[in-house]
């Protein structure tokens, strides 16, 4: 009879992400590397930093790009979201150093190699985070943001659509169009 494979701890996951160039998730025992975005992945991800920044500043909440690790405490999800917004002081893990534990939103573009797990797996994840208020499905194929925002009885789902419309954000107040969040992307040149 096989043996079933060694499942790693966070500690391990640590050893392996602290040299690597390459980012990885950590997730129930096993790491996974994670790919690069494609030109157009980057560049709305790049719009909702430079917009959200923009939107929030001053106040106190903050805006990260996808380099900053969180952990799901729930779950023990570790992973890179496309960007997140942090408000107020930092909760840092005391295991996988650098890793932090309390977003307020966290913004995933979707891809086609990963929007299956992005919209199952990864936002059922994001959804057991205490601090967690608003979650950001935005398409690369078309200009549409799905906010799932935290209500007394659950998650509430707004779907923001066409370049006219207007993205409204509860943390910090923060607001901005569509056509600024998709500002240079080339619809047209989508793979048919």
């Amino acid at each position: 009879m096989a043996s079933a494979p060694k499942l790693l701890t966070a500690a391990d996951y640590w050893e392996v992400e602290k040299d690597s160039e390459i980012r990885h998730e950590f997730y129930e025992g096993e790491i996974y590397a994670m790919t690069g975005g494609s030109p157009r992945h980057a560049l709305i991800a790049a719009n909702f930093i430079r917009l959200a920044g923009t939107a929030l500043e001053g106040g106190p909440c903050v805006v990260y790009t996808g380099d900053l690790r969180i952990k799901v405490n729930a779950t023990g999800l570790h992973t890179y979201p496309d960007a997140s917004i942090i408000c107020g002081e930092l909760e840092l893990d005391e295991t996988v150093p650098h890793t932090v534990l309390n977003p307020t939103v966290v913004v995933e573009v979707l891809s086609d190699s990963t929007e299956k797990y992005d919209r199952g797996t990864k936002s059922s994840n994001y959804r057991k985070i205490e601090s967690l208020k608003e979650l950001l499905l935005v398409s690369q194929n078309e200009p549409l943001v799905e906010r799932y925002a935290r209500t007394e009885t659950g998650w509430l789902l707004t779907e923001t659509a066409g370049l006219d419309a207007t993205l409204n954000l509860d943390c910090g107040g923060a607001s901005f169009a569509l056509s600024e969040l998709y500002r240079a992307v080339n619809f047209e040149s989508l793979p048919k």
